[in-house]
Order: C-alpha cells, then structure tokens, then sequence
C-alpha cells in the first residue's frame, strides 16, 4: 500500500524551515522556491545590484539553513525572520564595499553632521513609537502591503504576486494605507501637547 505524503508546496512555512534544518533536499527547495522572491526583492533593493543580491539571497539561505532551530515564532514570520536576515547581510556588503578613504581634514565636518544628540533620539524615538501605533491601526492587509513596500523594498507587483492578490488590490492597499497613515499622523488630536 503506497504511504500518502503531504504535498510539500501547500506544508506551512514553520514546517518547511523545520525541513531545512533536517537536510530534506525536497524541503529544501520548497523553502528556497517559496522564499526566493522576498529574500532576492529585499537584497536587490538594498544594494541595487542583482549579482551582490544573487550572493546575499544565497547566503541567507545558507544562515537560514545554519540557524533554523533557533527560529521562534514568536517573534515574526519565517518571511519576516528571512527578510531580516536578507537586509542586515545586504547592508552589511554594502558597508564592506564603501572603499572611499576620508580626509582627515574632512573627518571633524563628517562628525559634526552625523553626530546625534539625546535630544534627537529621543524625538527619533517618539516618531518611531506613533508611526508603528499608527500602522497598527491599519487593517491588517493594509499593514502588510505598507511593510512589505516600504521596509522591504518590495514594488507593488511583487506584493500583488506574493499575497497572490490582482496587481490593482495591491496598489490600492498601499494607497489607502499611506493616506490613512498620513492622516493619524498629521491628526492634532494625536497627543501633541500644543492647543
């Protein structure tokens, strides 16, 4: 009698990683197959080279594959947990390939602009705090696609292709959400303290 095995493309993505971990060649292609796009779309728009991004996406994998038992749902999605991985890697190369030497005479002038005060960590912060509170707000498909463009990098096409929705819904979630965004965080009644 012939076992019945779960396809593997519709295993969940907790499942698949696990799978990676074990050395499954089969898990393991589904999970680079499912991952590829996010992972490739996140380097790409961080170092705006596709061979650099081709190296980072593979090394993610890679650390993906080193590090799977310590993944914990608790704290993301696997898609949010590869993402990261992909963009400290991808800013990491790019750090790493900044070969431009300063002057010395130019250094105190570089200091001074990048210097930063406790005064503007902690207005950084506070803006930092109301803009997740905002997007928290947002529906939750609305949310998704606004990270997805704008922390990811990703263009609407490949959130329409990754939530396998029309390309349209997904330029419409973004839409809708920058402009709710936009107007929570430009409301008055937001806790300014001015009257």
């Amino acid at each position: 009698m012939p076992s019945f095995r779960f396809p593997v493309v519709r295993l969940p993505d907790e499942a698949l990683l696990s799978g990676l971990a074990t050395g499954d060649p089969e898990l393991a292609v589904a999970f680079v197959r499912r991952f590829q796009r996010a992972v490739f779309g996140v380097a790409i728009a961080v170092t705006g080279d596709p061979q650099l991004a081709e190296d980072i996406a593979q090394q993610t994998f890679e650390r993906a594959w080193r590090h799977a038992q310590i993944y914990d749902s608790r704290r993301g999605s696997v898609t949010t947990w590869l993402t990261t991985i992909a963009h400290n890697l991808a800013i990491d190369a790019i750090r790493a390939r900044r070969t431009d030497p300063v002057a010395p005479e130019d250094l105190d002038a570089l200091l001074d602009v990048v210097t930063e005060t406790p005064e503007q960590w902690a207005l950084a912060d506070e803006a930092s705090s109301q803009l997740r509170a905002a997007v928290a707000q947002l529906p939750r498909e609305q949310g998704r696609a606004l990270v997805m463009a704008g922390i990811y990098g990703m263009t609407a096409q490949q959130i329409a292709d990754w939530e396998e929705i029309p390309l349209g819904t997904a330029k419409t979630r973004i839409r809708t959400a920058m402009g709710k965004l936009r107007n929570t965080l430009a409301s008055p009644n937001r806790g300014d303290h001015g009257q």
